[in-house]
C-alpha cells in the first residue's frame, strides 16, 4: 500500500496577511492613543463636567455603530481593497481635525464624524484579514489579527499619559495619531489581492444585508460586555486619579490588560481551532465577572492593577470566540455582513456604556458606574448559559 503524501500546511503569515495586521495595529494605535487622554483634555481644555465628556465621547460610538451596517453591506458587494483604502484615508485624515478644533462643539463634531470613519475602516480591514487567510487557518488568524489590536492597547495609553502626564502638548498627541494612521493607510496600499465575485442579489433589499439576523441572541451577549467594557476603558484612567488616587497610573492598568487579553487570546487558540467556542466564551464571561467584582471590592492601588490582568484574561478568551462566532452562522458570500454584526453589537453596548457611565458618574461615582457594569456583565452569562449558547450550537453553519 502506497504511503499517502501529506498535503503541506497552508501558510498563515503570508505577506498581505502580515501587512493588514500591521494596519490593523496602527488603526487602533491611533485611536488607543487618545482614549484615555480625552476626558482630561476636555475636562482642562473646555472645563466639561463628566456628564457632558460622556456625552461628547459616545458619539464617536455611536457614529461608528450607524456606519457598521452599510459596512458590511458595502465591502460585500464592491471591490474590498478599493473600499478599504476609501475609508482607511478617511479615517486618517480625521484626525487633522482634532488639531483645528478650537471650541467644544467643533470638537464634538469632529469626534462624531470621525466614529463614522472608524465604523467604516474596523469593518473593512477586519473583513480583508479573513479574506487574505487561508481556510484551514481562519480560526487561528482572527486570534492573531485580535492581538495586533491588543498591542495597540498595551503601547498607545501607555504612550498616551505618559506624554499628557510630562507636559507634552495634546497637539502633539494628535499628530501622532495622524502619523500613525497615514503608515497604516500606506500598508493597505501595498496589499495584492485577487478580484472576487461581488454580491449582486436581485432580490430587494433587507435587513438581512445589513444584519445578521439569526445572531440576534449572541449579538446581545456581545452588547453586555461591551457596555460594561466601555465603562471600563473610558473612564479608568479619571477614576484611578480621582477615587482611588493613583496618579498617571493608567498606562499600567492598560499595559496590564493588554497582557492579559494577548495571554488569553494565545492561551485558548486551541479551543478556538477545535471549535469549542463556547467553552471559550463561558470562561471568558466568568473570569470578567471576577475582574469587575475585584475592581470594584479592592478599591486600592493592588485591586486595580490586578483587576486589569484579570479583565484582560476574560475578554482576550471571549472576543476571537465572539467574532468566529457570527462568521460561523453566516453563509460565506455574508463575511462582510457577519463581521459588520459583531461589530455592530460590540459598538452598540459599548456606546451605551459611555454614555450612561458619564451619567451615574456625574450623579453618584465612578465606583457606582463600575457597579452597574458588574451586574451586566452577571446578567448576561446567566442568559448566555440559559438560552445562547444551545442557540449558537444549534443554528451555526460549520
Amino acid at each position: 500500500m502506497q504511503q499517502e503524501i501529506s498535503q503541506p500546511k497552508e501558510v498563515l503569515w503570508n505577506r498581505n496577511y502580515i501587512a493588514v495586521c500591521s494596519a490593523n495595529f496602527l488603526l487602533f494605535f491611533s485611536f488607543y492613543l487618545l482614549l484615555p487622554m480625552l476626558p482630561f483634555y476636555l475636562r482642562d481644555t473646555f472645563a466639561t463636567d463628566k456628564q457632558m465628556i460622556g456625552i461628547i465621547l459616545s458619539g464617536y460610538t455611536i457614529t461608528a455603530l450607524m456606519i457598521r451596517p452599510f459596512g458590511g453591506f458595502i465591502v460585500d458587494s464592491f471591490p474590498r481593497k478599493q473600499v478599504l483604502l476609501i475609508c482607511y484615508f478617511s479615517f486618517f485624515i480625521f484626525f487633522a481635525g482634532y488639531l483645528a478644533a478650537g471650541t467644544l462643539l467643533l470638537f464634538a463634531i469632529v469626534r462624531a464624524l470621525h466614529g463614522f470613519t472608524f465604523g467604516a475602516v474596523t469593518v473593512a480591514n477586519s473583513t480583508m484579514a479573513i479574506d487574505v487567510l487561508a481556510p484551514s487557518r481562519r480560526a487561528e488568524g482572527i486570534g492573531y489579527y485580535g492581538v495586533s489590536n491588543n498591542l495597540a492597547m498595551a503601547i498607545g495609553p501607555s504612550l498616551s499619559m505618559y506624554m499628557y502626564d510630562h507636559g507634552i502638548s495634546p497637539s502633539y498627541i494628535f499628530l501622532t495619531s495622524l502619523m500613525a494612521a497615514g503608515i497604516g493607510l500606506c500598508l493597505n496600499a501595498s496589499l495584492k489581492t485577487r478580484p472576487r465575485e461581488l454580491v449582486r442579489d436581485k432580490q430587494p433589499i433587507s435587513l438581512d444585508r445589513f444584519f445578521l439576523t439569526n445572531a440576534v441572541p449572541e449579538s446581545l451577549m456581545v452588547m453586555y460586555f461591551s457596555f460594561a467594557y466601555g465603562i471600563l476603558s473610558t473612564y479608568v484612567a479619571i477614576y484611578g486619579r480621582d477615587e482611588v488616587g493613583i496618579e498617571g497610573g493608567s498606562g499600567l492598568f492598560f499595559l496590564l490588560l493588554a497582557i492579559g487579553l494577548i495571554g488569553a487570546r494565545l492561551l485558548s487558540a486551541r479551543w478556538v481551532k477545535r471549535g469549542l467556542l463556547t467553552r471559550n466564551i463561558g470562561a471568558g464571561m466568568v473570569i470578567t465577572i471576577i475582574g469587575f467584582t475585584s475592581f470594584v471590592l479592592w478599591r486600592t492601588p493592588e485591586g486595580y492593577y490586578t483587576s486589569a490582568l484579570i479583565l484582560g484574561c476574560g475578554y482576550g478568551a471571549m472576543c476571537p470566540s465572539f467574532q468566529t462566532v457570527f462568521i460561523d452562522l453566516a453563509p460565506n458570500s455574508r463575511r462582510g455582513t457577519a463581521n459588520s454584526t459583531y461589530l455592530t453589537s460590540w459598538d452598540l453596548g459599548l456606546g451605551v456604556g459611555v454614555l450612561l457611565g458619564g451619567a451615574i458618574a456625574e450623579h453618584l461615582s465612578y465606583h457606582t458606574a463600575y457597579g452597574v457594569a458588574t451586574a451586566v456583565c452577571i446578567i448576561g452569562l446567566a442568559a448566555f448559559l440559559w438560552h445562547t449558547a444551545q442557540h449558537f450550537n444549534s443554528h451555526k453553519l460549520r
